[in-house]
C-alpha cells in the first residue's frame, strides 16, 4: 500500500487510498520520537485552537501527548483530567518540578507570560508562546535572550505563518513568481472591543508583514478613538500605519475593532513586477499574473476535502513543528526574537500615532515601554473624562 503522509494531498488520501477522513495509519509519523507537552492556562484559545490541533495531529499518527495543564482553577484542571487525561497542577512550579516534558505552550494572562517562561527556560524546557510574547519590550528582549544563553528552544503563536495560503504566498516569493515584492497591504477586523486591537489581533499581521518583506525601518501611523462605547484605556479604535522596510518595499496595515469581523476580517495583498496576489480571510489565495488571462486562485473544497480550523488557522502546523524543533529534526519557522519584533512594530503603531511622527526602528526597548506605558495612561485619562 502506497504510504501515507501528511504531505499528501487529500485527493489522494481519499481517491487513491481510500482515506476520506485523512487519518490512515502513517507508519514514518507513528516511529517519530513521542512528545509530552504541558500547557500552562486553560482558557478561550487553549480549548479551541491548541488542543483540539494536538488532538488532530494525534488522530493522524503524530505521537504528541498533552501530558500536564496548570491551571488556578480547581474544576477547570480536574476537567482537562477527566476529559484531556492531563494532569492537574495548580502551580507552575509544582508542574515543572513533578513532570518530565518535553515542552510547554504558556497561553497563561499575558503579564504572566514573561515570567512562567522564564521558569521553564531555567528548567531547559522548550517554550511556545502565545502572543504577545510579552507586555513589554524589556520583559520581551529578556526572554528571548535568556532562551538563546540558555540554548533552549523558544517560539511564539505566529500561527498565520503555518496557515496554508500564507505558505503558499511564502513560496511564490521565494520561487521567483513574486520576487522582491514592492508592497504589502493588510487588513484586520476584530470587530469587538475586549481585545487589544494591536497587541492581541492585528500583531498577527504585523508578524507576517516581517515573514514577507524583512524587517521594517519605519512607522508612521494614526489612530482614532471614534466612539464612545469602546474598550475602557485603549488609545484608538480604528488605526491605519505605513511602514517602510530595509528592502526600500513599503507596506501598510488598517485595523478596526469596530467593524464587523466576519463580512470578511482578513485581507492581505502583495504586489511585486507585473504580478500580485491576495489572500482573503487566512481561506482563498488568488494570483493575478498575466494582464489579459485568468487570475490563478486557489481554496478549499470544503465538501469533498474535509475543512479543519487547526490546519487552516495554522495551529497543527505550529505544534508540529515545535514538536520537530523538540526532537532536532526541524528548524522553528518563528522564534523567540520574532514575537519580540512583532511587538516592537506595535509599539512603534503607538508611539506614530500618539506623536504624528514618523518612528525609526529599532526602538530603544526602555524607551518604547515608557513611552506606550503614557500613552495608555493617558487614553485611560482620557476615557474617565468621557465618560
Amino acid at each position: 500500500m502506497q504510504e501515507i503522509t501528511y504531505a499528501h494531498s487529500p485527493y489522494e488520501k481519499m481517491f487513491v487510498n481510500a482515506d476520506v477522513y485523512g487519518v490512515g495509519y502513517d507508519e514514518a509519523r507513528a516511529a517519530k520520537q513521542p512528545v509530552r507537552l504541558g500547557l500552562i492556562g486553560f482558557g478561550g484559545v487553549a480549548l479551541s485552537k491548541h488542543i483540539p490541533a494536538i488532538a488532530r495531529l494525534k488522530a493522524i499518527w503524530e505521537p504528541v501527548t498533552l501530558a500536564a495543564v496548570c491551571c488556578r482553577d480547581e474544576r477547570s484542571g480536574r476537567r482537562a483530567e477527566g476529559i484531556y487525561g492531563a494532569k492537574w497542577y495548580g502551580a507552575v512550579p509544582e508542574m515543572i518540578g513533578s513532570e518530565q516534558l518535553d515542552g510547554i505552550i504558556v497561553c497563561s494572562p499575558d503579564r504572566l507570560h514573561c515570567e512562567h517562561t522564564l521558569a521553564c527556560l531555567e528548567k531547559g524546557i522548550p517554550v511556545l508562546v502565545e502572543k504577545p510574547l510579552a507586555v513589554g519590550l524589556c520583559e520581551a528582549g529578556g526572554m528571548a535572550g535568556a532562551a538563546e544563553k540558555a540554548g533552549v528552544l523558544l517560539m511564539t503563536v505566529s500561527n498565520k505563518r503555518y496557515s496554508p495560503p500564507y505558505r503558499k504566498a511564502k513560496t511564490f516569493i521565494e520561487d521567483g513568481i513574486l520576487a522582491d515584492p514592492a508592497m504589502f497591504i493588510a487588513k484586520f477586523n476584530l470587530g469587538y472591543d475586549y481585545v487589544d486591537i494591536l497587541e492581541g489581533g492585528t500583531i498577527h499581521m504585523l508578524d507576517l508583514m516581517r515573514y514577507f518583506m524583512g524587517d521594517a525601518e519605519t512607522v508612521s501611523a494614526a489612530g482614532v478613538r471614534k466612539y464612545a462605547y469602546n474598550r475602557t484605556g485603549y488609545p484608538f479604535d480604528n488605526g491605519v500605519a505605513a511602514v517602510e522596510f530595509k528592502s526600500g518595499s513599503i507596506g501598510a496595515v488598517y485595523t478596526s475593532c469596530t467593524a464587523l469581523s466576519l463580512k470578511p476580517w482578513e485581507a492581505v495583498e502583495i504586489y511585486a513586477e507585473k504580478r500580485w496576489l491576495r489572500v482573503d480571510d487566512q481561506y482563498a489565495l488568488t494570483l493575478y499574473d498575466d494582464e489579459t488571462g485568468p487570475a490563478k486562485s486557489w481554496s478549499p473544497v470544503i465538501p469533498n476535502t474535509l475543512f479543519f480550523d487547526e490546519e487552516f488557522g495554522g495551529y497543527m502546523g505550529l505544534i508540529e513543528n515545535f514538536c520537530g524543533c523538540i526532537r532536532g529534526t526541524e528548524q522553528p519557522l518563528v522564534t523567540g526574537y520574532d514575537g519580540y519584533k512583532a511587538l516592537e512594530m506595535a509599539y512603534a503603531f503607538h508611539i506614530a500615532a500618539a506623536a504624528g511622527e514618523k518612528v525609526r526602528l529599532p526602538l530603544d526597548p526602555a524607551e518604547a515601554d515608557r513611552a506606550v506605558n503614557a500613552i495608555f495612561k493617558e487614553a485611560k485619562a482620557c476615557k474617565k473624562v468621557e465618560t
